[in-house]
């Protein structure tokens, strides 16, 4: 087996940061069992492979070390980097996952990327779970929820970077990860994320939670676009959209390495 990889650094256009994916096309799937252990060999947060179909979509799934995640951002910032850069496809194009839909790519006149995705606003959550709280060492002002996460709000940005996480604690929420958020100092909000349960301790940058950040941040600050920063220790910068039932999310891309696989 011979297939052609990509390592794609995204939500950053600089060489080193924001979130390394690995790119893997595809003429036809691979068994599951084949794109899992070519995840875990690359030890990256997600490992995307695409297939076109006879339609002209392209068809795409995301596995990280440990698992299929149902919704990645990043990687699919880096497949259309991919695409528009070797020549592969012509903006725009659209991604099919089964747990999203349709995601539309596009590339913009500023360079950027940018990725059209279901609106997934998070509703506040009353009921806390302990383990959510015991994770965390600083105790968040509100916490939320949406499909994918639990959404802990700061007071500011300070807090978000200083979080310590207890990953074994966090990781009893199951299937749900968890991000905390704050308003950003120089940008308009702040984001870590923390996934145990799914990929491992935490996210560079994720694409896929400001589906849920972005209308959250929106309403707050009573406008529709939005400057985020992801405070991990690589960081990278996401520029959010909202849009009735979709959020808009864009950023630019490096790409550090090309290569084969051969197994």
């Amino acid at each position: 087996m011979k297939l052609s990889i990509f390592y794609i650094d995204a939500f950053t256009d600089e060489p080193f940061k924001g979130n390394p994916a690995a790119v893997v096309p595809l003429n036809t799937w691979l068994p599951e069992a084949d794109m899992q252990a070519i995840a875990t060999e690359n030890n990256l947060s997600e490992t995307a492979f695409f297939v076109r179909d006879a339609d002209g979509k392209f068809l795409i799934r995301w596995f990280s070390p440990m698992t299929e995640i149902a919704f990645c951002g990043h990687a699919t910032l880096a497949s259309a980097y991919v695409m528009f850069k070797h020549d592969m496809a012509s903006s725009p194009i659209t991604f099919w996952a089964k747990a999203v839909g349709d995601i539309a790519v596009s590339q913009q006149k500023d360079g950027l990327i940018e990725m059209n995705f279901p609106n997934r606003a998070p509703t506040p959550v009353t009921d806390i779970p302990p383990a959510l709280l015991q994770g965390l060492s600083i105790r968040p002002a509100q916490v939320l929820k949406n499909q994918q996460a639990y959404l802990a709000v700061y007071e500011n940005q300070d807090e978000v970077v200083n979080v310590v996480p207890d990953l074994q604690e966090l990781k009893k929420l199951a299937p749900l990860d968890v991000a905390v958020t704050a308003p950003g100092d120089r940008h308009d909000f702040a984001s870590r994320y923390f996934w145990p349960a799914n990929g491992g301790e935490e996210d560079p940058v994720t694409g896929s939670i400001h589906a849920g950040l972005a209308p959250y941040w929106a309403q707050r600050l009573g406008r529709s676009e939005l400057v985020a920063l992801q405070a991990s220790r690589r960081t990278g910068v996401l520029n959010c959209r909202v849009e009735g039932d979709r959020v808009y999310v864009a950023g630019a891309c490096v790409q550090y390495l090309e290569g084969t696989i051969i197994a």
